[in-house]
């Protein structure tokens, strides 16, 4: 086995720039690097540049170009849904709907609005990490404003029912929101047929840069600025726009518009191909999140007996790169809220580890992993007092 060769398995972290989507970023930097306000040449080529990539994010979920403002990624988007909205509709009601899996951009926000007199209702979920349009419909107050369910979970993939959820919300009059970060570019996303009312979503997640994301806001939703300065983004949002990242979010929008059935079948069937190995081949695991309707690329695992951090370590030791959970929470050490809500135990959270493959993964790469992830867990379970 060449224990040189080097495997990325965290796509669910963030995705490499594709090269169609750097050749078309690269101009923006040094030849048209015009600012989109400017009313000059070269301001006017920069501000229809801004435009295409609008028309570009907007094809991706069946929205109009103008339901898109652009923002410097899926937390920004969530803030500003979720602060925007309770600003604007807190004489109408001060009670917001969101579920115990839910990314920290979204939790952390409504913990904020807790503290500014807001209620919030944590929605249970069950075992496959499923927010239920039962459990919701329980939940619908006569002073619900909003209701935000994020489409697909980050940790263990689980694609949510967002469209009768939606339907739930508006049937009670409140609005509906959902953090698609993982879901866009991965699965089908329409708008219009789901009946969502805003949705966040972020370049990196899709073979676009870093530090650029996207919301979108249905005609008719009012909604408050969330940084003040300039006329940018309709008013809505201001600062000297982010030129290059996104024309690149653009590209990154419109190659996976054009290429997602593919993307789907492939990540689908290696991911499927881990999955069958692993739990052949390797004994006392357990697959966190729903089998059938599952991020394409995302594999949850919780190993008995050790814990994932080590198998991280022994596995990047190996060149396999591989997460514990959220990028955005790795670094501590509470266990998984989204593990611990589907009813996973502390101990058995900690044991756990994501796979997440993409465009650029073969299945050489998966089999190589896996190998390594056998001899780890192995080597680990030898060692450990509680095996």
């Amino acid at each position: 086995m060449d224990e040189k060769r080097t495997v990325y398995l965290d796509y669910s972290a963030t995705t490499p720039v594709k090269p169609e989507v750097l050749e078309q970023m690269i101009p923006f930097f040094t030849q048209n690097f015009g600012n989109p306000s400017s009313l000059y040449q070269q301001g006017l080529y920069a501000k229809m540049a801004v435009e295409e990539a609008r028309e570009k994010v907007a094809a991706l979920i069946n929205a109009e170009p103008r339901e898109i403002y652009f923002t410097g990624g899926g937390s920004e988007s969530d803030n500003w849904v979720l602060e925007g909205i309770a600003d604007q509709l807190k004489n109408k009601g001060k009670h917001i709907i969101t579920s115990k899996i839910e990314h920290h951009a979204i939790l952390h926000t409504c913990a904020y609005l807790e503290k500014h007199g807001f209620d919030v209702t944590y929605l249970d979920v069950d075992k496959e990490g499923f927010v239920t349009p039962e459990v919701l419909e329980a939940a619908m107050r006569d002073d619900t404003i909003l209701v935000s369910v994020m489409a697909v979970n980050n940790e263990i993939g689980t694609i949510e029912p967002i469209k009768e959820l939606a339907e739930v919300a508006h049937k009670h009059g409140a609005l509906f929101h959902t953090d698609a970060v993982q879901a866009v570019g991965n699965i089908p996303i329409d708008v219009k047929e789901m009946g969502i009312d805003m949705l966040s979503m972020s370049s990196h997640k899709i073979y676009g840069p870093k530090g650029e994301g996207g919301l979108f806001l249905r005609k008719g939703v009012r909604i408050g600025s969330f940084i003040h300065g300039g006329a940018q983004e309709n008013g809505k949002r201001a600062g000297t726009e982010n030129l290059a990242g996104i024309v690149g979010f653009g590209a990154a929008a419109e190659l996976a518009r054009k290429n997602l059935d593919n993307h789907i079948a492939n990540l689908t069937k290696i991911r499927n191909h881990i999955i069958k190995r692993v739990t052949e081949e390797i004994p006392d695991v357990t697959v966190n999140g729903s089998l059938e309707h599952r991020h394409p690329g995302n594999a949850n695992f919780t190993f008995k007996y050790i814990e994932g951090e080590s198998i991280l370590i022994l596995l990047d030791s190996m060149g396999v790169s591989v997460s514990t959970g959220s990028a955005c929470s790795s670094k501590s050490l509470e266990p998984s809220h989204v593990l611990t809500a589907i009813g996973v135990d502390v101990e058995s959270v900690h044991g756990s580890i994501r796979m997440t493959v993409g465009d650029m993964t073969t299945m050489e790469d998966a089999d190589y992993a896996v190998d390594c992830l056998k001899k780890v867990v192995a080597r680990l379970r030898e060692i450990s007092s509680l095996c």
